[in-house]
């Protein structure tokens, strides 16, 4: 029971990888694009090195260790171009 709670709660993670509802109304800010594309790697176990990812997200690493699927790849490639558009300063 507590292994298929698990699995049920790390699905509804693994999905939520878009902005919010409210978010996507609005339109993108730096800091919210830095968000969601530092919270696609977290959700992969990335070991961050950066003091404002550390802050936010913790330095949780697990395997795969930031290794993006394909889909993943495809957002955060999607998000970059976002933010470069915007002039973020992406670090």
């Amino acid at each position: 029971m507590k292994r298929w709670l698990l699995l049920v709660c790390l699905a509804a993670i693994a999905a939520d990888v878009g902005p919010s509802p409210a978010a996507a109304r609005s339109a993108p800010t730096c800091d919210s694009l830095w968000y969601n594309r530092t919270a696609i790697y977290a959700r992969r176990g990335m070991c961050f090195k950066d003091e404002r990812a550390l802050r936010v997200f913790g330095q949780k690493c697990f395997r795969p260790y930031g290794k993006l699927t394909y889909r993943d790849q495809r957002r955060v490639n999607d998000i970059a171009r976002q933010q470069r558009r915007l002039g973020c300063k992406t670090n």
